[in-house]
């Protein structure tokens, strides 16, 4: 069994110059490696709890220098350098970019079919409205129809009195000779045609046949369009 210097005093309870002093006087069998001394000590000459101790610590320092070695050996960890640092930064900057890319898709897609919602709307719209003018101008044209025909009527109305009273046709007077006869200025004779051309269509008394006003006295009093 070999022991170092410090496992020699420890377990002899001597001081480290006292077992130089005895090295040098060859007093103790010593062998040195790598730069150690170690002193060689026989099993007979310990005491069994002496020995069980040395075996103990030196299972002990065995496991620790192992465990050492380990230690030393192991791979060591890679340090963080600024490139890594950067390849990390461009790598998540890369990440962002694409999620970004998928957002501006999603965004996209979703303005497209939004506008395009709207176009169905307007367009939906539109055909409402166009059957509504559609059915709008129908009702103005059969209006128109119908006024048309009233005043048609009306002409005939007109024209069928004056020739269903032919006994009286000294009665139906022509309203210019009538003012002719009254004697009158001719801006008053104006006025008063002017009157009676508003009136016609919506006054009966008023009858005009041929582009002309005619005055039915016998039947009617014009005092309030003369006047």
């Amino acid at each position: 069994m070999r022991l170092t210097l410090d496992e020699y005093a420890k377990h002899f309870k001597m001081s480290k110059e006292m077992i130089n002093s005895k090295l040098r006087a060859k007093k103790l069998n010593y062998i040195i490696e790598n730069g150690v001394t170690y002193i060689i000590v026989t099993r007979s000459s310990l005491e069994p709890e002496k020995r069980e101790t040395i075996h103990k610590e030196k299972k002990e320092q065995q496991v620790q220098q192992k465990t050492k070695t380990q230690t030393i050996n192991a791979p060591a960890k890679p340090k963080t350098t600024v490139s890594m640092v950067i390849s990390l930064y461009q790598k998540e900057n890369l990440q962002l970019k694409q999620k970004i890319m998928q957002l501006e898709e999603k965004i996209d897609k979703l303005i497209d079919d939004k506008e395009q919602m709207l176009r169905d709307e307007m367009a939906r719209i539109e055909q409402v409205y166009s059957k509504k003018d559609e059915h709008l101008k129908n009702i103005l044209e059969l209006i128109n129809t119908k006024l048309t025909l009233e005043k048609e009527n009306a002409l005939i109305h007109d024209v069928e009195a004056i020739t269903q009273q032919p006994k009286q046709e000294n009665k139906i007077i022509e309203l210019k000779e009538y003012l002719r006869n009254l004697e009158i200025e001719s801006g008053h004779r104006k006025m008063i045609k002017k009157r009676f051309l508003n009136a016609y269509g919506s006054d009966i008394r008023v009858i005009k046949q041929n582009g002309k006003i005619y005055l039915n006295l016998s039947k009617y009093d014009y005092s309030d369009l003369l006047n």
